[in-house]
């Protein structure tokens, strides 16, 4: 349970996955992972323009070991281990990820896939494993 007393449920693997969110979510976001004891990353897309900028970011941010290679396999390798960031879980936060899906919708969805499977895998061993993917509010329209 976070301070406020509102829980919204980040620290239970059963409910982790990918979800799409609004730019202004990340922030609240990143505070409630916290609150659960998680570790919050967030990965700014913004002129992302495809696979090659988009791994070097999230290897940045995450600090992949230097073996770690630079394709689609071993993002998903590295995502499912994570051993050298131990945590309770974590909460990857995409800023600007609309960047990517314009530009290169086949990476977008690849990278889709392969967070949804580390989501999984991670929740097989019962650890929280999310990511918010940021869109533009047109994106939601019932928030308008």
């Amino acid at each position: 349970m976070s301070d406020s007393g509102f829980d919204p449920g980040l620290a239970d693997p059963a409910r982790a996955g990918v979800f799409f969110v609004t730019e202004d979510d990340l922030g609240p976001l990143a505070a409630v992972g916290r609150d659960a004891g998680l570790l919050a990353r967030r990965i700014d897309l913004s002129g992302c323009d495809g696979k090659a900028a988009l791994l070097l970011r999230i290897a940045t941010v995450l600090d992949f070991p230097d073996t770690s290679g630079r394709n689609w396999d071993a993002l998903s390798d590295s995502l499912r281990d994570l051993s050298w960031l131990p945590a309770r879980g974590y909460v990857l936060l995409f800023e600007e990820a609309h960047a990517l899906r314009e530009r290169n919708e086949t990476d977008f969805d690849t990278l889709l896939d392969i967070l949804d499977e580390a989501s999984q895998a991670w929740a097989a061993d019962e650890v929280p494993f999310w990511a918010f993917i940021a869109l533009p509010d047109e994106e939601f329209p019932d928030l308008q």
